[in-house]
């Protein structure tokens, strides 16, 4: 086939360390869009980036040859950098949960982002982070899934 035509649309999750909420409200819509920007300034498009203070969201189209592990290496080195240059003592925790997502549930995961501070009302991240490694049918040891 002359030509390759991917949609690899990957919802990503990554906690800061120690799920501590250190990402202060004010700052929280900045820097979902430095990280859509990063993402962009890397080929990789951004769908929707959210979260509360102590997690981040984003679902985001992987280019086709990069792993997902670079796209968020990179994506967490330069947030992080970004936060530290604002004055904010930060680092995310190690590690990440991704999940694939069909074309067709696009706009339920957008959706889902878009609704973080709501749905964390009623739910933890701990909780949050558990119901969507069982949904999406991870394998976990409930002993070290957190750190």
């Amino acid at each position: 086939m002359p030509h390759s035509y991917p949609n690899i649309l990957v919802h990503c999750v990554f906690s800061t360390r120690e799920r501590r909420p250190t990402i202060p409200n004010d700052v929280q819509p900045k820097l979902w869009r430095y990280v859509a920007g990063v993402a962009r300034n890397h080929g990789i498009s951004v769908v929707e980036c959210g979260g509360i203070s102590n997690h981040l969201h984003i679902l985001l189209v992987l280019p086709s040859d990069m792993p997902l592990s670079k796209a968020v290496q990179i994506l967490k080195a330069n947030s992080s950098r970004w936060l530290g240059e604002h004055g904010i003592d930060f680092a995310w925790q190690e590690g990440y949960a991704a999940f694939s997502v069909s074309a067709s549930q696009l706009d339920t995961v957008r959706e889902y982002i878009q609704n973080q501070a709501a749905h964390h009302q009623r739910r933890n991240f701990e909780e949050e982070f558990i119901a969507l490694l069982k949904k999406s049918g991870v394998a976990y040891d409930p002993k070290h899934v957190l750190g």
